[in-house]
Order: C-alpha cells, then structure tokens, then sequence
C-alpha cells in the first residue's frame, strides 16, 4: 500500500508544473517582440474600400499557359482526367440513348448492336476496338499509380518522368494487342 501511495505521490509531483518552466520563454518572448505598427479604428465603409484596394494588388492564379507545356500537356495525370470524362460523356450519352431508344424508334439491343458491329470492314472494326481500347488501358495504368502515389511512393522527379514514358508505351502496347488479338 505504502508503494503505490509512493508511486502515485511521485506521478503528481511530476504532472506539476514547473514555475520556472513554464515563465522563462515568457520573459524572453516578451524582451524580443516589437510592436512597432499600431491599428487605428476605421469605419466599414473604409475597411472596405481598404480590402478592395489590397484585392487590387494581389496576384492572380497562374493559367496552364504559365507552365511547362512538357509536365501539363503531355503529362500522363491530365490525359488521365481527358479519358475519365471521356468515358463518362460516353456512357451518360449511351445510357440516355438506350433509354430514349423505345420512344425513337431506335434499334440499340445487343443483336442489333452486334450486328452492326460484325457489318463493318476489319480495319474500321480495329480502329475502333484501338479507339475504344487505349483510353480505358491508358486510365487502368494511370489509375494504378495514382493508387500508388496515394501510398506516398514514386514522388522523385527522375522516377515521375519514367513513369509517364512506362504508362505511354504500356497502354500503347497493351491496347495494340487487345485490338490485334481479342
């Protein structure tokens, strides 16, 4: 019983604040600062025309034309955002279409779709299985290394380069052989 009365006693004694401690950053801070500007009330109608007048002087955001044309253009993270909505202006277009077929008189089943497919010559048929196909493969690699940036890897500037020429030749090459072989 004792101990821990001990124990407890030594806890507390620990937990206290230390008056010395805790004044002496005090005293410095207070030697070292300077107020040498003071503020004078004003009225709202001049605390407006002041903010409107530093307003004025501030910079303006920086257009995409302020950058590198190489890292905002070219760049694999921005292609990733142009087929992402690519794909979702195709597939609200699709959607609405399919939905609106019945009251058109539009023929949109899968035989007709099918069909229609299958009456094309083969090299409008492999143009547009690569058009179809390089979007969504360019994405699939994209996406995984944002998933890998999430997990804070990759970030050197050497290894951001590389992986934009990788993700490049890798839906290039993937989405040639999906057209050619599936």
């Amino acid at each position: 019983m004792s101990a821990q009365r001990v124990g407890v006693r030594a806890l507390q004694q620990v937990a206290q604040p230390n008056v010395f401690s805790q004044n002496i950053p005090r005293v410095m801070l207070a030697s070292l600062q300077a107020r040498p500007a003071s503020t004078t009330p004003i009225t709202p109608t001049e605390a407006q025309s002041l903010l409107a007048n530093q307003r004025l002087h501030r910079p303006v955001s920086p257009h995409l034309s302020a950058y590198d044309y190489k890292q905002t253009w070219f760049s694999a993270s921005v292609w990733t955002r142009i087929t992402g909505g690519g794909f979702t202006t195709a597939l609200y277009l699709f959607s609405i279409s399919y939905l609106a077929a019945p009251l058109t008189g539009w023929h949109l089943e899968s035989a007709s779709l099918a069909a229609a497919a299958a009456s094309l010559p083969v090299g409008l048929k492999a143009g547009v299985k690569f058009l179809v196909t390089w979007p969504f493969m360019f994405h699939l690699f994209n996406g995984t290394r944002h998933l890998v940036w999430d997990l804070a890897k990759g970030f050197r500037k050497p290894v951001i380069h590389a992986g934009n020429w990788g993700i490049w030749g890798a839906s290039l090459v993937s989405a040639l052989g999906i057209t050619c072989f599936l």
